[in-house]
């Protein structure tokens, strides 16, 4: 009776990288400048303090208490909505374009982390049923043992199965 088990796993693949830390480590300060734009312009208190701002102003226009430096139809608020959203929307797109390549090298990472994750659970199966094989072949022999040297030992049927 000789039993056969694989020959035990060898990790061939690079470690595990945080693609955060290399991200983090590359950017360049205007990258960095682009996403604090990003995360400021898209929060809830950027919108609180520009609407406040907003509506001061078209109060203070409206009833004259300091002076109408912007009468309505309010063309010198427009003007600056509009010189912020022309140097916004291209800032938050330079952060969008770098995230989206960062999440291109997360879903690379992540295809590669679970080939290893693959090749690893099928040397685990492999091993395991190596292992159910090498059990099966010891349970016969000992139930042929049993079997052979007579009737002194009774064997429970329900140890019988494999």
């Amino acid at each position: 009776m000789k039993l056969h088990f694989p020959a035990p796993f060898k990790h061939e693949h690079p470690p595990v990288e945080n693609v955060n830390e290399i991200f983090t480590e590359q950017l360049t300060t205007s990258q960095i400048a682009s996403d604090r734009v990003a995360r400021i312009v898209g929060s809830w208190s950027f919108i609180l303090i520009q609407s406040s701002i907003l509506a001061i102003w078209v109060a203070l226009n409206i009833t004259a208490v300091i002076r109408h430096w912007d009468p309505y139809p309010f063309i010198l608020m427009n003007l600056i909505l509009s010189l912020q959203a022309a140097y916004t929307a291209p800032i938050i797109m330079m952060s969008q374009n770098r995230q989206t390549a960062k999440d291109r090298v997360e879903a690379h990472n992540d295809y590669l982390i679970n080939l290893k994750a693959e090749e690893e659970i099928h040397a685990v199966l492999e091993n395991l049923s190596a292992q159910n094989q090498a059990l099966a072949t010891i349970q016969q022999s000992i139930l042929e043992l049993l079997t052979n040297k007579g009737n002194d030992v009774t064997v429970p049927s329900s140890n019988r199965t494999i």
